[in-house]
């Protein structure tokens, strides 16, 4: 799935959304907290038990055992130091946002999809793209 194919169903999502559910369904502050700390067991507590993940030299689904230690290496190699949901939304049982994390080795644009499973709300995929195509030198 490239870029274009992401934003377009995010545009239908998004135009398709009843205002007053997007107030009631806000990602989980743990979430943002965990991205921002770049912190792979945080945020996987927040993993359904089989992740989609769309990283940089990753693609495939994975068990979330194994999706943690594919985020933590991640994280390692690219340092945190900010991230910011810059949208967020829902559409029947499916909750999406958009952020960007800042690294020391580059800028990324996450999206990540939730649906509620038992307990609440949790993360299916998770997309790690470089913002611009730039990174800094290792």
């Amino acid at each position: 799935m490239n870029i274009i194919s992401v934003f377009m169903v995010l545009s239908l999502l998004a135009g398709s959304v009843n205002p007053s559910l997007q107030e009631q369904a806000r990602i989980p502050a743990g979430i943002s907290v965990a991205f921002r700390a770049g912190n792979a067991a945080e945020l996987s507590k927040y993993l359904n038990s089989t992740v989609e993940l769309l990283l940089p030299q990753k693609e495939d689904f994975y068990k979330k055992n194994v999706a943690e230690a594919i985020l933590k290496e991640f994280f390692a190699t690219h340092p945190t130091k900010e991230f910011i949901i810059r949208y967020q939304g829902v559409k029947n049982d499916v909750q999406y946002a958009i952020g960007n994390l800042k690294t020391e080795k580059g800028d990324f644009r996450v999206y990540f999809l939730m649906k509620t499973v038992d307990k609440g709300p949790l993360i299916h995929l998770i997309r790690i793209d470089l913002e611009n195509g730039k990174q800094n030198p290792s």
